[in-house]
């Protein structure tokens, strides 16, 4: 079971298998491995066969990540075709002056707010044309402005409430739970993120890489009532105690009501923006149904049994051990890895919930932390090779870049995990 585990991991890792396809083969491949039926029942009648209880009932395990998924990325597309994202990011350069370091700094924040509703490559190519040429313009390295964004990306996607929806149904964690530590994680990033302002734009102030100082942004100006859209959801979930997806749809509905100007606009753009959010949200939630997959193979009984003494060595248990374990192991969270909650980390996830090796919550707030390294620093992101791309660098740049900023990150939201949950 492990050798095909490794097996699946280089596959994807060396981008021959990619995670869609390698996450519904491992969840079978470790049924089967570990001798779970075609087609059974065990002695209460429940049907514990791989057809029906991994394939069928694993597909829709996260079916509540699947729609706020979808919901997620709806409103992502609203605050890009009504132009909220574009007002946002242009009053923050607005704010920032001529001086490089406050403009970086005013961008971080507004990115920081925009990516907590939106998400996806799309809104990363549509608010990186903007930002990218803004931050070059000033002064700021192409490779620090990627870093940037990067941060400034991960941010708002700690505290983004369709990863709230995927975390809870993933780990069986209490929504609050997750909250209050995705806004400690995020506090984290953003502190990180202003080390690497004053660290790197220190070293990189020699030039202005661009001869323009600012850069028109496209779309339609919006009033500034329309400016809470974004953290609008966010509110209703963290002071109110709303559910995720009635929550989003009011920042949907919201967003389209004090930016259109007739019915007829509204009703058009309220369509047209729910087609092009499902679009842009099923890769996730492909994605999701994969992942499923594994967490019904893992949880399976002959499947825990059989991979649960190596775990109980393996798995740390004191607060020491928790710390330099998931803190050191961090890497492993790139291409997909072990400890990546959105790849292979799934399953390791479930084993060690199942098994009771650790609390759920320790499990979660420890994936959480790491998880920083994916967001951020994996090459294999399309958002990080869309930035090399467009800052003329490597990818695996970034990376090194980044890696050691992003290292210390992890350990600063691993203490906090092991502190509160160990």
């Amino acid at each position: 079971m492990i050798v095909f585990f490794l097996v699946i991991a280089v596959l994807m890792i060396t981008r021959k298998l990619p995670s869609l396809i390698a996450l519904p083969l491992l969840a079978i491949g470790i049924a089967l491995i570990a001798g779970v039926p075609i087609k059974g029942v065990d002695e209460t009648g429940q049907d514990i066969g791989l057809i029906t209880n991994v394939i069928e009932a694993g597909s829709i395990r996260l079916a509540s990540a699947f729609t706020a998924v979808m919901f997620g990325a709806w409103l992502g597309v609203v605050m890009e075709q009504t132009g909220i994202a574009q007002r946002i990011i242009k009053i923050a350069a607005e704010l920032g002056g001529d001086r490089p370091f406050w403009i970086a700094f005013a961008i971080l924040v507004a990115l920081t707010i925009l990516f907590t509703s939106m998400g996806g490559l799309g809104a990363v190519i549509m608010l990186g044309s903007i930002v990218m040429p803004i931050l070059i313009s000033v002064g700021i390295a192409p490779l620090a402005a990627a870093c940037i964004f990067l941060f400034g990306m991960a941010g708002g996607l700690a505290l983004n409430a369709s990863n709230w929806a995927f975390f809870q149904a993933t780990t069986g964690v209490p929504l609050e739970t997750i909250r209050n530590f995705a806004l400690i994680i995020m506090a984290l990033t953003f502190i990180t993120a202003v080390l690497f302002l004053a660290i790197e734009l220190r070293r990189g102030k020699a030039k202005a890489f661009w001869a323009v100082k600012t850069v028109p942004v496209p779309g339609p100006e919006v009033g500034v009532v329309a400016l809470i859209t974004p953290l609008l959801p966010l509110l209703l979930i963290t002071i109110f105690k709303w559910p995720i997806i009635p929550s989003l749809l009011v920042g949907i509905l919201y967003g389209l009501a004090v930016t259109q100007k007739s019915w007829s606009s509204f009703i058009n753009l309220l369509t047209k923006s729910a087609f092009e959010g499902i679009a842009q949200g099923a890769p996730a939630v492909i994605l999701m149904v994969g992942i499923g997959m594994v967490l019904n193979a893992v949880f399976h009984p002959q499947v825990a049994a059989t991979v649960g003494p190596l775990l109980e060595k393996v798995v740390p248990s004191g607060p020491v051990s928790f710390f330099l374990f998931f803190t050191i192991l961090a890497p492993l969270a790139l291409y997909r890895g072990p400890l990546n909650l959105f790849g292979l980390g799934s399953g390791v996830a479930g084993l060690m919930i199942g098994l009771g090796l650790l609390p759920a919550t320790a499990v979660m707030s420890a994936l959480l932390a790491v998880e920083r390294m994916q967001a951020i620093a994996d090459p294999t992101n399309t958002h990080n090779v869309w930035l090399a791309g467009y800052a003329d660098v490597d990818v695996n740049q970034i990376t090194g870049k980044i890696l050691p900023y992003v290292w210390l990150l992890v350990a600063a939201g691993v203490l906090v995990a092991t502190i509160m949950f160990v």
